[in-house]
């Protein structure tokens, strides 16, 4: 280990021992884009400077840790990928009486909010809950505003027709001062939550967990432990949704899951014969 690298690890650690939060096994050029990024902000020639301003400074901290936050995200995002929800999956929860889903790594809602639309359309979302989850307090909180740019909601329409939706968009949303704010009818069965993938455990009994372009920034091992949460989370024949840049293809649990549509990513977890004890 060179001391640039130890200079790093000595940085996760501190993030980690002091303010709580675990970084250590996010993918090695995820970290140095986003520290590159903050010392280029902050005007930080040299790690051993940031590090002092890590431990001197606990707003600049915790803004560094919110940059390791997965924020890119829209509605509808990847329109192929919801269109395969609508015609394909979701009809298989149909005859649920009660549908629990589960969107880890929320960012900013705008995933969760896409997915009670399509829910809503197919006559669903009263029997469900979607719980959105995110290890940010600031997207949390944005989150369950459901305020988003206005000009943003015309390329979220032009996402949701390709999806096969074909209602007015303008029943999911008010405008108010140059921004959309979402119905509050649209909120009711949507739960906002901390939860951190890197260090805490399991939502029980889910019928659906979303997961999508998260799983990237992470390395292998961290990978193969929410792999687990996940799989512990989900009911038999329970239903994964990875990015279109993921696969459970060369994990641990790939014996634990079938294809329902490989192209979009999107698993059934076994039933329990077939799958581990």
């Amino acid at each position: 280990m060179n001391d640039r690298e130890y200079l790093l690890l000595q940085i996760l650690e501190d993030l980690y021992r002091i303010y709580g939060y675990d970084l250590r096994e996010y993918a090695t050029s995820t970290v140095w884009r986003r520290i590159h990024r903050r010392m280029c902000l902050a005007r930080l020639s040299s790690l051993p400077e940031l590090r002092r301003k890590i431990l001197q400074d606990p707003d600049f901290a915790d803004q560094m840790i919110k940059d390791f936050s997965i924020n890119v995200t829209e509605m509808f995002r990847e329109p192929s990928f919801f269109a395969a929800l609508r015609h394909q999956m979701l009809p298989l929860l149909a005859d649920r009486p009660f549908i629990k889903i589960w969107h880890a790594g929320c960012a900013t809602g705008e995933e969760a909010y896409s997915m009670a639309i399509i829910l809503s359309e197919m006559g669903l979302y009263d029997r469900t809950c979607i719980y959105a989850t995110d290890y940010n307090a600031a997207v949390l909180k944005q989150c369950k505003m459901g305020v988003f740019s206005l000009e943003n909601m015309r390329h979220y329409i032009s996402n949701y027709q390709k999806t096969g939706g074909v209602a007015d968009f303008t029943d999911y949303y008010t405008a108010r001062y140059g921004s959309a704010v979402i119905r509050r009818w649209l909120k009711k069965n949507i739960v906002f939550t901390h939860h951190d993938l890197t260090r805490d455990d399991v939502f029980s009994e889910m019928q659906v967990i979303v997961c999508r372009n998260v799983l990237i920034y992470f390395n292998a091992d961290l990978q193969q432990k929410v792999f687990d949460i996940f799989y512990r989370s989900l009911e038999p024949c329970g239903y994964l949704c990875l990015g279109s840049r993921e696969t459970i293809r060369f994990s641990g649990y790939a014996d634990q899951f079938v294809p329902v549509n490989e192209y979009q990513r999107i698993y059934r977890k076994k039933p329990v014969d077939q799958g581990r004890a």
